[in-house]
């Protein structure tokens, strides 16, 4: 693993970015406009944007960094970007750390404007702990990025890479306890719902737990992000077939 070719893919990355403003207001605009959209929804009935408002900055990073990073991904393979890349001396672990790594650069950026925008405009008002929400919305958007780049893989087309967006996040979003509370789900279900990052990502925002549970809605969010990596970089291919 050679941490000068890591920085490079992260930079260049970066720089792509930086000229496609589109993308760019998808990942910092967006996230943010929907929360307050909720919150301006929600301003004749005291008290609810203060219960959905934390869950959804778990949820709202997850979903847009899936959905931008498997699409980037996609393009760079059927341009033939990653392809000649990876006819350098570059290795599959290092170019898939950087572009983990540009995205988080990126996530951090959405977690802070979310979460500043909440507290303070949009007049969130949680019994958590505020640094607590940010590091959450945080692993949601590297749990998107991470699962984005390994589902990229499986995609032959930007069309077939969206189309895993329903399929991936939908079922997450309706057993997470956004909708019904994950100890009201059938059994069945609430196994199911425990282990999903998603459902961690909720969890982990929900006021009056101990520290031992906080710890372990981390521990799984980091243990997906993890894997999800290895995952993707275990199936990224040198040829684009």
């Amino acid at each position: 693993m050679n941490l000068r070719r890591t920085l490079l893919t992260l930079r260049r990355i970066m720089q792509q970015l930086r000229h496609d403003p589109r993308t760019v207001a998808l990942l910092l605009v967006v996230p943010s406009a929907l929360v307050g959209l909720l919150a301006w929804s929600l301003q004749n009935r005291p008290g609810n944007f203060d219960v959905l408002g934390p869950r959804l900055l778990g949820i709202f990073p997850l979903t847009v960094m899936f959905l931008v990073t498997s699409v980037t991904t996609l393009r760079e393979r059927t341009n033939g970007t990653l392809e000649r890349l990876l006819t350098m001396p570059l290795a599959k672990g290092e170019l898939i750390l950087g572009y983990a790594g540009a995205f988080a650069l990126v996530a951090i950026v959405q977690s802070a404007l979310v979460s500043t925008l909440s507290y303070t405009w949009y007049g969130l008002s949680h019994q958590g702990i505020p640094w607590r929400v940010s590091v959450v919305a945080l692993c949601a958007g590297l749990l998107g990025t991470s699962f984005g780049l390994a589902l990229s893989a499986l995609a032959t087309t930007e069309f077939q890479a969206v189309q895993f967006m329903p399929a991936f996040i939908l079922p997450q979003l309706l057993l997470c306890g956004l909708m019904v509370p994950v100890a009201q789900l059938p059994d069945a279900l609430r196994y199911v719902a425990d282990v999903l990052p998603m459902t961690a990502a909720v969890h982990a925002i929900d006021a009056n737990q101990s520290t031992t549970y906080y710890g372990a809605q981390f521990a799984i969010m980091v243990g997906y992000i993890g894997a999800a990596l290895v995952v993707g970089s275990t199936t990224l291919r040198r040829r684009t077939k």
